[in-house]
């Protein structure tokens, strides 16, 4: 107890909207099915949980965790509620605070309880069938300033960090908790083919169909980390932990689960830095810097790329740059600012061309190909399009580069160059061929399940408006009006990419 309100708890309290007496029974109850028939909490103990920061004893946080979560429709984790004790592993930076938002960065030894934590509440909220979209995505600035000291430090299984002769410890999590035992190399490296697997699933058909089994198979996996094994099997496994951590991000943006992936971009940049990966750290904040240029928030993507470049250390190969440089670019195209785009993506081809492939890339950088080059500069141009109609001209050739190269199973991807070709074709005049596009789009569209893949769509039917006169565009207006789901809200806030 610190004497001092619980602003966090106090706040998700009046958001849920029982009475303290009302909680007080739910906790009971909620307890005895949890297998703690014994815990008896009464009103007088909510009240010092509130107003005085009394930390209650375990399982009491899950319980709360797991109430406050389905009552609220969001992922509610023990971090959110304030009620992580910190006394066992030393003072933590922030608990929550503007500077700090979530008590990030995390101490080592609560990644994998967070981890599993934050994948077992998002799992009971798959299985009733609530959304998971209510909570408010943290501005890039906060982020940052959180996980900019963090982040260019040695990672914490580096040769002079402490060691221990004992399983590292979790604090209990979800309660789809995966019961840990140590594991050897093979049972790893068939994690790693399965992240494979996912990867491919993800890009051909997007996040919508996958995203239970990539979260359920993280949350596996933090169980796993409660182990503490040989250090280059520890690093191999914080390897997968990052990886699905960002597949399930970027499953979640696709599905408009805006702040859940959030969430899980910041646990994979966790967990590569953990495994003393940098460059994979900020590959996973250069995504939460994608997903914030998709909802109009292309300053606060600005202040993650600026994280995810510095953080990424001296390893990283000139391929990564170069795709950190596109992201970049984009954000500043979407700003109007169309001289700082050009340079910034002169800067990406540079890097591009210059990798020669001596060094084999990482797993996770294999999607980022030629193709991908071109599509993101179409995008870029496309985007700047927007406020100078000129640039699209330069979008439709990068675009058509894009359509040219990209290789089977990238369907999502063919999708976005269809519908960046299309709407660069409405800009720049020429209706024709971009009726020709976005029906190839809608022709593809079939089988995929990303909304993101809506989003854009839904931008490229506000273009068709000065050409509805056409007997042809009006036929497209109408079939893209079918094509959209008539049940998909918008969700997670703010205003959506230009596609």
């Amino acid at each position: 107890m610190n004497g001092q309100p619980n602003t966090r708890l106090s706040d998700l309290f009046g958001l849920a909207g029982w009475s303290k007496g009302e909680l007080a029974r739910l906790v009971n109850r909620q307890a005895a099915a949890m297998g703690h028939p014994q815990l008896a909490t009464d009103t007088s103990r909510v009240r010092r949980w509130i107003d005085t920061g009394e930390i209650p004893r375990d399982p009491v946080p899950r319980v709360l965790a797991a109430l406050f979560t389905e009552r609220l429709g969001r992922v509610v984790t023990i971090e959110d509620l304030g009620l992580v004790r910190h006394g066992r592993v030393g003072k933590r930076r922030g608990d929550g605070s503007a500077e700090h938002p979530d008590g990030i960065p995390w101490a080592p030894e609560r990644t994998a309880a967070v981890l599993t934590e934050f994948t077992g509440m998002d799992l009971m909220l798959n299985r009733r069938g609530l959304v998971g979209a209510g909570a408010a995505l943290a501005a890039g600035t906060a982020l940052t300033g959180a996980m900019h000291e963090w982040l260019h430090t040695d990672p914490a299984l580096a040769a002079d960090a402490p060691r221990t002769n004992h399983p590292l410890h979790a604090d209990p999590a979800g309660f789809d908790r995966y019961e840990a035992a140590p594991i050897g190399s093979q049972e790893i490296e068939e994690l790693e083919t399965s992240v494979e697997v996912f990867r491919a699933w993800d890009a051909a058909r997007g996040g919508g169909l996958q995203r239970k089994a990539v979260v359920g198979q993280l949350n596996e996996v933090g169980g796993m980390l409660a182990y503490r094994h040989p250090d280059h099997l520890q690093r191999r496994l914080w390897g997968v932990a990052a990886n699905l951590a960002v597949l399930a991000g970027w499953m979640s943006h696709d599905v408009g689960l805006e702040p859940t992936a959030q969430k899980y971009f910041v646990i994979a940049a966790h967990a590569a830095r953990e495994g003393g990966d940098r460059p994979r750290a900020g590959e996973a904040l250069s995504r939460a810097a994608r997903q914030m240029v998709h909802l109009g928030r292309p300053d606060d993507a600005l202040d993650l790329m600026k994280l995810a470049k510095s953080g990424s250390g001296e390893e990283v190969l000139p391929r990564t740059q170069a795709m950190l440089y596109t992201i970049e670019a984009w954000a500043q195209a979407s700003m109007g600012k169309g001289q700082a785009m050009r340079r910034t993506l002169g800067i990406a081809e540079d890097l591009f061309v210059s990798d020669n492939g001596d060094v084999p890339p990482p797993s996770w950088m294999q999607m980022f190909d030629e193709a991908d080059m071109h599509g993101m500069q179409a995008l870029a141009y496309r985007t700047l399009a927007d406020h100078d109609a000129s640039a699209a001209n330069t979008a439709q050739r990068h675009a058509r580069e894009a359509i040219e190269l990209r290789s089977k199973g990238r369907d999502r991807s063919q999708i976005f160059d269809y519908i960046s070709l299309a709407s660069a074709c409405f800009i720049g005049d020429d209706p024709e061929q971009a009726d020709r596009y976005a029906r190839l789009a809608l022709v593809s569209m079939g089988a995929n399940s990303s909304h993101r893949t809506w989003d854009r769509l839904r931008e490229m039917y506000r273009l068709t408006a000065q050409y509805s006169g056409y007997p042809k565009i009006q036929d497209l207006r109408e079939e893209i009006k079918l094509a959209l789901p008539k049940a998909a809200a918008k969700t997670g806030g703010g205003s959506r990419v230009k596609a």
